[in-house]
């Protein structure tokens, strides 16, 4: 496979999948205001921070973090690249130039999916309309997944597919589950306490993991449990730990992956064998800050070898 059909494919994936964050978190930080009592509740700065876009909306929206200008800047901006209207855009552009090797029913549902989005992302503007939208959204992306899974046949293809969709996750559930557990106070007054449960029920939901969280901690929730389901679970599909080993799965059928596979399971001990009970907020953000590092120098060294050309990996990988 050329190099830049692998890198076309990879992001791709990666694209998708960060449309459809992007549709559960907003909604699930929607229902979230609506839960807990105004003075109580994070607001939709947090958002801003998951996606790593604080500088860019700081000098567009003159620091504006209203509900209705934040959900603009996510999902109607175009002129920012980590929008939803930008990265189904970006998706469907790649599809575009991938046809000859996509299914043809593929690209007419991405770019259905295209033109719905671009022509009703304001309707998600307004909270009265912005359910619709947002199931819309997921359902269709989960369709496009759902049928890459189905019908395109094992090899590089698939491979460059999965990676960018389990990285992509990992690096989205990180995020969710630093900013969230940053966001509340160090000293737990006893008028938030009643409120915790519905502050980490609404992170379980933005990946929806809620369900999966009843089912395998049989526990009710809270901060650790959570955290460490979120984190190190190796059976939900969106936990960090579950997410790295089906990369680490598919790299193995690829060749001059050995740094990378072991860049992983490295990654993926750490993230199992931690102690979150003893993590205090600022220990963990230190923790997941260095996760993410982690992942971005994997990508940095995933680009390497298979996107830029370099047929021999380096033997320092991962080090």
């Amino acid at each position: 496979m050329l190099s830049r059909v692998a890198d076309n494919l990879y992001w791709l994936a990666r694209y998708l999948e960060r449309t459809e964050n992007l549709a559960r978190l907003v909604g699930a930080t929607t229902n979230l205001m609506l839960d807990l009592p105004r003075h109580l509740a994070p607001g939709w700065q947090p958002l801003v921070k998951i996606t790593g876009s604080e500088l860019i909306y700081s000098e567009r929206e003159d620091r504006d973090f209203s509900e209705k200008s934040i959900v603009r800047f996510l999902i109607a901006d175009m002129k920012y690249g980590g929008s939803m209207v930008s990265s189904i855009s970006r998706a469907r552009e790649i599809a575009r130039t991938a046809r000859d090797i996509m299914p043809r029913e593929f690209w007419e549902r991405i770019n259905a999916l295209h033109l719905y989005v671009g022509e009703q992302a304001t309707v998600a503007i307004d909270k009265f309309t912005r359910h619709a939208f947002l199931e819309r959204v997921t359902g269709g992306v989960q369709q496009l997944i759902g049928m890459l899974e189905g019908v395109v046949s094992e090899g590089e293809a698939l491979s460059f597919l999965s990676l960018g969709r389990n990285i992509e996750r990992a690096d989205m559930t990180s995020r969710i589950v630093d900013v969230r557990a940053a966001a509340l106070p160090v000293n737990n007054t006893a008028e938030l306490r009643p409120f915790e449960t519905v502050l980490w029920m609404s992170v379980l939901r933005s990946l929806s993991g809620y369900q999966m969280y009843r089912m395998h901690a049989r526990e009710r929730v809270h901060g650790v449990g959570v955290v460490r389901f979120l984190l190190a679970d190796e059976h939900f599909p969106r936990a960090c730990v579950c997410c790295l080993h089906r990369a680490e799965e598919v790299l193995h059928s690829l060749p001059h992956s050995e740094p990378l596979v072991r860049w992983l399971s490295r990654t993926r001990r750490v993230l199992t064998r931690a102690r979150l009970e003893g993590l205090d907020q600022v220990q963990l953000h230190e923790f997941i800050d260095r996760f993410q590092l982690s992942l971005a120098r994997w990508n940095d060294e995933l680009a390497r070898i298979y996107f830029l050309g370099e047929i021999k990996p380096s033997a320092t990988a991962g080090t």
